[in-house]
C-alpha cells in the first residue's frame, strides 16, 4: 500500500479493508436480531463471526474496486477508501449505541484482538487466504519495484498498471481481511512494520521486503503477545496496546 499510494502513511487500514471487517462482526454481535430471520449462524459461533468479518471486508473491497475503475489516480483512490472506512465507522458506532451491554462488551472484546482462541479449521481456513494472498504479493514484486520510480517508469518496463493494481489491491484485501476476520482489528502493525524492515535491512527491493516484513511483523506479533500475557499474573492486556508502545520504543529509544 505504501509503495502503491507512493505515501509512508498508508497501510491495511487505508482502503477501510480492516473497518469493513469490524462492520461485518459488529452486525453479527450487536445486530445478530436484525438477520436473525436470515441467517443460520449463531451468536457465538467462531466460524460465524470470521465469516461475518471476511464478508465485510471483501464487501468494502468490492466497492474500493469498483469505484477504482473509473478512477485512475491513486491518492484519489486513497481518499476513498479513507472515507468508506468512515463510513463504516459510522454504522458500527450507531450500533454500538442502540446494542445491549452485553453484546456491546461481547464486540469490544474481539476488537481488542487476539492470537489465541482458533480451532484447526480456522487455522486451515487462515493458512490458505495467507497463502493465496502472499501468491499474490510475490507476483506483484516486479510492478512495485516499477513503481518506486513512478507510473511512467513502470510503464515503460511494459507493466499493466490496471491489472498491476488490482493484483495489488485483492492481494492487501484478502491478507488483511482474514487476518482481521480469525484475529481481530489488529491496527498499527501494518503500518509500523514495512518502515522498521527498511531500517534493519537498508533496501527498498520488495524481493528482500515482501519476505522480510513478513517475518518482522509474525516476530514483533509474537512479542506483543508475550507481553500482553504478562508473565507471572493472571492478567491479561488487549494486544492492540502493546504494539504502539513496542514500535515507538524502536524508532525513537524512548
Amino acid at each position: 500500500m505504501q509503495t502503491l499510494f507512493r505515501n509512508p502513511l498508508a497501510g491495511p487500514f487505508v482502503l477501510g479493508i480492516s473497518s469493513g471487517a469490524s462492520l461485518g462482526a459488529a452486525l453479527l454481535i450487536m445486530g445478530a436480531s436484525l438477520f436473525s430471520g436470515f441467517i443460520g449462524f449463531s451468536l457465538f459461533d467462531d466460524v460465524a463471526l470470521a465469516m461475518a468479518s471476511s464478508m465485510g471486508s471483501f464487501l468494502v473491497l468490492l466497492m474500493v474496486l469498483t469505484v477504482s475503475t473509473r478512477v485512475k489516480d491513486t491518492m484519489t483512490l486513497l481518499i476513498v477508501g479513507l472515507m468508506f472506512g468512515s463510513i463504516t465507522a459510522a454504522i458500527v458506532s450507531v450500533l454500538s449505541y442502540f446494542t445491549e451491554a452485553e453484546k456491546l462488551k461481547q464486540y469490544i472484546y474481539w476488537s481488542f484482538g487476539s492470537l489465541g482462541n482458533l480451532s484447526w479449521p480456522q487455522l486451515g481456513i487462515l493458512c490458505f487466504c495467507v497463502a493465496v494472498g502472499g501468491l499474490l504479493s510475490v507476483i506483484s514484486i516486479k510492478p512495485l519495484n516499477g513503481l518506486l520510480l513512478g507510473e511512467n517508469y513502470a510503464q515503460s518496463l511494459g507493466i499493466n498498471l490496471k491489472k498491476s493494481r488490482y493484483l495489488i489491491i485483492v492481494a492487501t484485501g484478502l491478507l488483511a481481511g482474514a487476518i482481521t476476520a480469525f484475529a481481530g482489528p489488529i491496527a498499527f502493525i501494518g503500518l509500523a512494520v514495512p518502515h522498521l524492515t527498511r531500517q534493519i535491512f537498508q533496501t527498498i527491493d520488495h524481493r528482500v521486503l515482501i519476505p522480510a516484513v513478513l517475518f518482522c511483523g509474525a516476530i514483533l506479533m509474537l512479542l506483543c503477545d508475550i507481553i500482553s500475557q504478562i508473565p507471572g499474573s493472571n492478567t491479561v492486556l488487549p494486544i492492540n496496546a502493546i504494539p504502539v508502545f513496542l514500535v515507538h520504543r524502536s524508532l525513537f529509544g524512548c
